[in-house]
């Protein structure tokens, strides 16, 4: 079993490469996994960064909570390019977001294929987590994910940022964004959200795919 920990911060557009290299170097010369992380995706949508990290172990279990044992040298690397997000920070842990969902397939231990992770990202309005995932739970417990090829899903807040984080299997992500979304049961969920959940960026926003927060580096331990 995986668990994750999603942080939300602002980056400088186009500076991916300069904060990738930074976590490439460190992941290299130090090992994460002795502090119990086994993997990270750093992910961008438009100003946001989203940093995913993977532990075999639950940290609120082990009270192991460190991302990388030079995490100071790493904050103050990135600090020109990756701020925080919400008004009130104060400390690292402010830029943690909140897991309100989750769900996982009963058939997902059994599944074929790689988790294929996707993460959506969205504007939420503050407080309106506990109907948002009514929603996705009255959702899951029919047919739907199965017939688009989710195996789990994890939401998440942070201020007014909604982080939507899916695996799903291999046939899916063959098939593209475009499968079962005109089913009447995925139209309903997304009129259900409507008014709790809004693109990012309504101005730019064309279609699903602009809500997908683009992977810009991974890292998964080896031992």
């Amino acid at each position: 079993m995986v668990y994750r920990n999603v942080i939300v911060c602002r980056i400088v557009p186009g500076s991916e490469q300069k904060v990738a290299d930074v976590f490439g170097h460190y992941d290299k010369v130090t090992r994460p996994q002795d502090v119990g992380v086994t993997g990270r995706i750093l992910l961008s949508l438009q100003d946001l960064y989203i940093h995913v990290v993977e532990r075999a172990q639950d940290p609120a279990v082990t009270g192991n909570n460190r991302g990388l044992p030079a995490f100071k040298e790493i904050a103050e690397a990135i600090a020109p390019y990756v701020t925080p997000y919400p008004r009130d920070w104060e400390n690292p842990s402010h830029s943690v977001a909140k897991e309100f969902y989750s769900w996982v397939s009963p058939q997902r231990s059994s599944a074929g294929g790689g988790a294929n992770p996707l993460l959506i990202v969205q504007r939420i309005k503050p407080g309106s987590e506990p109907e948002v995932a009514r929603i996705f739970r009255e959702s899951d417990e029919g047919p739907l994910p199965t017939q688009m090829g989710v195996g789990g899903r994890w939401l998440y807040s942070i201020d007014d940022v909604y982080v939507h984080l899916m695996e799903r299997s291999d046939a899916a992500v063959a098939e593209g964004l475009g499968g079962n979304h005109h089913a009447p049961a995925f139209t309903k969920i997304i009129e259900d959200l409507a008014p709790y959940v809004a693109p990012y960026d309504p101005a730019s926003w064309r279609g699903p795919q602009d809500s997908v927060a683009k992977p810009f580096y991974s890292w998964q331990a080896s031992d």
